[in-house]
């Protein structure tokens, strides 16, 4: 990449998103991979409480600590130049309260984060007023919510009756009125997520969601075909027919940008 590019914003997101250009996304939880990403292209590094599952070993996001989360932020913003970051609130650090909630994504800024990442929609929207009225962007995830995949009964698409599509737009535009400055979808259907990305005022990112939202995010191990067994159905492996790690973030950059990934009917629901 050139050194005179300049650091990612949130209004460049939003000029992004309003203009159809693609937003790049993908999880990371070092420095040198938040290197190497930045010189890529990618314009957003998420550290994904998903590192429970590909760092830790863990069969699911809800053990990662807050501890976790700082630490992994630190050293993520200790490598990267240009990209915007986002850091996860992992489960029960923004459950039972919205001071609580804000003493989680402090401590997650404080580590370099520029914005944070919550799960769910409805009780959540007192939560992000709270934290984006004192300064902190928030981005919101819904659809399938890892951190809930108990109360969900599993890995199972959100969104595809007409009761769950209109509760997810009810929620995205309430999560967006309370502040919510981005949203993210997971495994939803990929036409829904193209109706409500159409009128979204804010960033749309997806993940399993089709390739009509402002932007994708994979998880880093996934589509390099790093992590072990069997991949879900929206992953790619980018590592396939590449030489290094760097190609395979460029392939990437380069497929989302031209809206060649993801594919409906081969990544989407």
């Amino acid at each position: 990449m050139t050194t005179d590019r300049k650091p990612m914003t949130l209004p460049r997101l939003a000029q992004m998103h309003a203009s159809g250009e693609k937003i790049t996304m993908l999880t990371c939880y070092d420095a040198a991979f938040a290197s190497l990403l930045d010189e890529a292209g990618v314009d957003i590094l998420l550290i994904g409480d998903s590192l429970g599952n590909v760092l830790q070993g863990r069969g699911s996001t809800a053990p990662v600590s807050l501890e976790d989360m700082v630490y992994h932020t630190f050293c993520v913003s200790r490598g990267h130049k240009w990209a915007w970051i986002i850091a996860d609130l992992p489960f029960d650090s923004y459950h039972v309260s919205k001071e609580e909630a804000w003493k989680s994504a402090a401590a997650l800024v404080k580590a370099g984060a520029h914005m944070v990442k919550l799960e769910g929609g409805g009780w959540t929207a007192e939560t992000v007023r709270f934290i984006s009225e004192r300064g902190i962007p928030v981005c919101c995830h819904l659809g399938f919510t890892p951190q809930t995949v108990n109360a969900l009964g599993g890995f199972k698409v959100q969104g595809r009756d007409e009761a769950g599509a209109a509760r997810m737009k009810r929620e995205s535009m309430e999560l967006v009125e309370a502040g919510a400055a981005m949203l993210l979808y997971e495994m939803v259907p990929a036409a829904l997520a193209a109706e409500i990305t159409a009128t979204s005022p804010v960033p749309v990112i997806g993940i399993g969601a089709g390739v009509g939202t402002s932007g994708q995010v994979l998880v880093l191990h996934d589509m390099l075909n790093i992590t072990p067994g069997r991949k879900p159905r929206f992953v790619k492996d980018f590592m396939a027919g590449k030489d290094s790690v760097l190609a395979a973030v460029k392939g990437y950059v380069d497929e989302v940008k031209a809206k060649a990934f993801p594919v409906n009917e081969i990544h989407g629901f």
